[in-house]
Parts: C-alpha cells; structure tokens; sequence
C-alpha cells in the first residue's frame, strides 16, 4: 500500500542548533494507524506538526500523498487533515453542532442537521440530546468525543491525534478507545497517534514506532513491539509496567 505520509531525511533544529528530530525515516501507509511513544520532548508532537505545516523542517522533505508537503497551499493542507488534540479546543461559545461543523463552514459550506446527527452518532452522541449543548455542559469524555466528531466532519482521509484520551480517568478512556478503535477500523483512515500509554498504542496502532531524543529508535508492527531485543523498548515497557511486574514479584514469594 501506498505512503500517505512519509518523512524522508527529516531534520529540525531550534535556532540555537538544538535538533528536536534527527533523520527522520518513516512512512505511513494509507488507511492505517500508526502509534507514535517516546518520553516527553522526545519530538512525538513536533512530528505531528510536521504533516500539517504547523512546523516546517530545517533539511529533508515530508510527503503528503505523494507531494512535498511544502508544495500544498497550508490553509487546504490543514483543513484536510484532521487534528484532535488533548484538551479538544472546542469554541466555548459555540454550540456541539456549531463546533461539530466548524471546518466546513470555513471552507464555505454548512453541513445540515442530518449529517450533524451522523457524525455524532459515529463518537457515540445522541444529537437530539447534545447536538445544543455548549462545551461547559459536556463531561471530559463527551468534549472529546465532540472533537473529533468536528475531526471527521470534512471527510478528512488523514487524521493527527496528539494525546487525545490522555486526560481522561482510566474507565472512560477505556470506553473512549473502544469506542475509537471500532471506528478507525470502519472508516479506513490513516491515523498518526501520539501517545505517552503503552496499552494504548498496543490496543489502537497497527505500527508503533519510538522516539528517543528526536530519532526513531523502532518501527514495527504492534504485534512485535514488545518482542523487540532493543534496549529503549525494554526500557520504556517496563516503566509503564512497574506495578504488573512489582505484584508479580511479591506473589512469588
């Protein structure tokens, strides 16, 4: 299958000459999730904002289907991506149907009430019940939930989420990711998901690749990820499973 993202050579150095990613090699297919780990200012979100123009490399080159990312006007590029972020970044004075539909109304085209209802019954919403609700009377979860059903209202075929469900409790990103994984499957499309939760990437991604000071330390299926002999996957899945392996230990004794 086809690369719908690829980064080629990809570097990105502050102005001081720190590098945030160094010789990015990674493709994306088409139609597929890839997960993306690594400790905090490892360059997890920076590659993220590389495929929508929200950062620009200093040498390589991304591709977006096919095409230099630099050669795609940045407004379409970024309206045809879909980006869920952590918090969501609902409009507060807007209602679910409004922030729901919000990118096709910039590109100049209101979606009816009809498709309002679909795409929240696609993240689980009842639009009689939430469709006039504003963000405030929304549980952590339900906001989520909003956004990215504002994510897929144009129909993007790439989606971005960074940290969607890292600020939920444990029982309703549970929820979240069941509800998120039967969804990705059914709508095919090509997800690049950053996420600090082992499990997680294991339950949602296909692909799992580790980042480790802007370098991509292992890209592989997630059904191989954790049998890797690579010393920074062992290292990163025995710190997300201290407590499993600490009880295990207490019930040998």
């Amino acid at each position: 299958m086809a690369a719908a993202i690829e980064f080629r050579d990809v570097s990105l150095k502050t102005a001081e000459g720190r590098a945030l990613l160094d010789c990015i090699n990674l493709c994306v297919e088409g139609g597929t999730t890839t997960a993306v780990l690594g400790r905090s200012g490892s360059g997890k979100t920076t590659l993220l904002r590389l495929v929508n123009r929200m950062s620009e490399p200093t040498s390589g080159t991304v591709f977006i289907r096919g095409k230099e990312c630099e050669q795609h006007d940045v407004i379409a590029l970024r309206r045809s991506i879909g980006y869920v972020i952590q918090e969501t970044g609902l409009f507060p004075h807007f209602t679910v149907a409004r922030n729901v539909g919000l990118v096709p109304e910039l590109s100049g085209r209101r979606i009816d009430e009809e498709k309002t209802r679909e795409l929240l019954a696609q993240v689980g919403l009842d639009e009689e019940k939430f469709a006039r609700r504003y963000p405030h009377q929304l549980s952590g979860g339900q906001r989520q939930r909003v956004g990215l059903a504002r994510a897929l209202a144009a129909d993007p075929s790439i989606l971005l989420m960074d940290e969607p469900l890292g600020a939920l409790d444990p029982q309703t990103r549970a929820e979240m990711q069941d509800m998120l994984r039967g969804l990705l499957d059914a709508l095919k499309k090509t997800v690049l998901l950053v996420t600090h939760d082992l499990d997680e990437a294991l339950y949602l991604a296909s692909r799992i690749v580790l980042l480790e000071e802007g370098r991509v330390v292992t890209d592989v299926t997630a059904k191989d990820f954790l049998r890797t002999d690579t010393p920074e996957v062992k290292a990163y899945a025995e710190a997300f499973r201290r407590g499993q392996w600490i009880r295990g230990q207490e019930q040998r004794r």
